[in-house]
């Protein structure tokens, strides 16, 4: 297969254009898969009153996540790239949006605001690069922390959500932060995946550490959409 027009970005592709050149990258989407089908499940089981579109556009998200990135592992194109990134953003703009609006009960005009805040966050850090001085806003310069830099908004959305529900004790809060705890270290090994390339190398073979930001994310997803499953009819206490 010819390197022409591939992306070569993670250490267990290296510079090898075949289509598995990333065995360890592309399978563990999987764990995308099931856990897309598992929230569906767990969907299907509410009463139909409290099944709302967004829960469904949640879990077909998930979904697309683990395919638009098993694509992405494989062909390694420009095309699939994007199929691997839209998914992403549409899971984080929608869920943020049904945070504001089913979670914190917000008013349409606050939750349409924040929103329109979250998005700026998340363009603001897709525009950071790493230059010869330090850090770059919207010029040359390499990818921050292997491109985890784009994810910081989505951090710290989830964060500060999860904290604003404690003090509204509300029951999604445990998850909310949970999965704050977990993204904080699937960031981690994205960002670390060329970094220790060398020393995650085994018969000659490069593994590196991005495989484990598929497992965890898929961790991840799946308790930002159970906690919206089951407490988006949730009221806090007086």
């Amino acid at each position: 297969m010819s390197a022409e027009g591939k992306i070569f970005i993670y250490c267990e592709r290296g510079l090898d254009p075949a289509f598995l050149a990333e065995p360890l990258n592309a399978v563990t989407n999987g764990a995308f898969i099931i856990a897309g089908l598992a929230a569906g499940v767990l969907l299907r089981r509410r009463p139909p009153a409290e099944r709302g579109y967004g829960a469904y556009g949640l879990v077909l998200l998930v979904l697309a996540i683990g395919t638009g990135s098993f694509l992405f592992h494989t062909y390694a194109t420009p095309w699939a790239a994007a199929a691997d990134v839209i998914p992403i953003g549409l899971f984080m703009l929608l869920y943020f949006a049904l945070a504001m609006r089913r979670l914190l009960r917000l008013p349409i005009w606050a939750a349409g605001l924040l929103t329109l805040g979250f998005v700026a966050a998340l363009w603001a850090g897709g525009q950071i690069r790493c230059g010869a001085d330090g850090l770059v806003f919207g010029g040359p310069g390499g990818r921050c922390l292997n491109g985890s830099v784009g994810y910081l908004p989505a951090f710290g959305a989830m964060v500060l959500i999860g904290a604003a529900l404690s003090v509204l004790r509300h029951p999604a809060a445990p998850a909310l932060l949970t999965a704050g705890l977990v993204f904080a270290a699937s960031l981690t090994f994205r960002s670390i995946d060329q970094a220790v390339c060398a020393d995650t190398t085994f018969g000659g073979v490069a593994i590196g550490t991005h495989f484990l930001w598929h497992v965890l994310n898929a961790v991840v997803l799946y308790l930002l959409t159970r906690a919206m499953i089951l407490h988006a009819r949730a009221r806090t206490p007086p």
